[in-house]
């Protein structure tokens, strides 16, 4: 054999990319009796990974990783009203067994989903002459009116316009119509802004069912009257006069809530900055006259001491300075 232009001659025999025996990886074999002077087994045939194999595995791990995050995502993604409940029940705080919280806490948050369709209509009043002041008016408005001592400072009482209301949907997702407005002073009971921090409220936030402000002035009235020396009661948010979502509050939609700040010792008409300012004795007889009354829940602070029913007063957290009274929808 002779030697042509262009031709590099080995003096070894290569088996080019061949696939080992039993292996399912491409290999290359070199056979080199005479390599460079090697011995035939120092070289020994070297494996090159299979690439696409491996991204497979990186591809799959990276899906399992994925799925144990979502499902974990998930787990946490429960929402505050069930939660609430059961973690008191394990701690051992909040309602008794079998007093679980209706509806919603007053701290749930806005964006809940389930929102009630169902509509309470105000029973219609029945005519009973007029008030005293002229504005027409059911039996029990006259009652909770009549014999009301005067502003002080010899100002007349304030009327009150009472309107047939609606109540839709619930207390942290509903709405009002025709809602009737408690006066932002009365004989019994000045308003606390809880925005501006002062006496009085803004007229806007005062409005509710008129069930609800009959009950109000009716149960202010009582009080009043059963505590001769004690402060007019200070009266927080009710509602807007269309209902819907209230800054400050997750509930107060619908026309059927309404903060009472608790008496102070020093008869400061203002909020309690602290629970040792509270007139607990005062306090818990204004309370006791609310669930008398009908409320169907009433949220008090843990550290008040104030007691009730176990299925209607109900320690909360953010309650330290005021009552948070819920009363049941009115039966049409």
């Amino acid at each position: 054999m002779a030697w042509r232009r262009d031709e590099i001659w080995f003096d070894a025999d290569v088996a080019w990319f061949r696939e080992g025996s039993g292996g399912q990886s491409p290999a290359l074999a070199l056979q080199a009796p005479a390599f460079l002077g090697l011995a035939a087994d120092a070289l020994q045939p070297v494996e090159i990974p299979n690439g696409l194999a491996a991204s497979r595995q990186r591809r799959a791990e990276l899906r399992r990783r994925r799925n144990v995050r979502r499902t974990r995502a998930a787990a946490l993604v429960i929402a505050p009203a069930a939660m609430l409940p059961l973690a008191g029940q394990r701690l051992g705080i909040g309602p008794a067994a079998g007093g679980s919280l209706r509806d919603d806490p007053p701290s749930l948050v806005r964006d809940v989903t389930l929102v009630g369709s169902g509509i309470a209509e105000a029973p219609i009043p029945r005519p009973a002459g007029r008030t005293a002041g002229g504005t027409a008016g059911g039996a029990s408005a006259s009652k909770a009116t009549r014999g009301q001592k005067a502003l002080p400072g010899g100002a007349r009482s304030p009327k009150i316009h009472w309107r047939r209301a609606t109540s839709r949907g619930l207390p942290y997702a509903g709405s009002l119509t025709a809602g009737t407005r408690l006066p932002i002073e009365g004989p019994d009971w000045v308003t606390w802004s809880p925005i501006e921090d002062r006496v009085p409220n803004e007229p806007h936030r005062l409005y509710g069912h008129e069930r609800t402000i009959r009950t109000i002035v009716s149960a202010i009235a009582a009080y009043s009257a059963a505590n001769p020396g004690a402060p007019r009661v200070v009266v927080g948010d009710i509602s807007f006069r269309g209902g819907g979502p209230m800054e400050l509050h997750r509930s107060h939609q619908n026309g059927l809530d309404v903060d009472l700040y608790y008496p102070r010792l020093d008869r400061r008409l203002r909020a309690p900055r602290t629970t040792s300012q509270i007139d607990r004795e005062l306090a818990q007889d204004l309370l006791d006259r609310f669930v008398a009354a009908g409320a169907q829940t009433v949220f008090v602070g843990y550290s008040t001491g104030l007691r009730g029913p176990a299925k209607v007063v109900i320690p909360y957290p953010n309650h330290e300075d005021h009552m948070h009274v819920r009363f049941p929808p009115p039966r049409g």
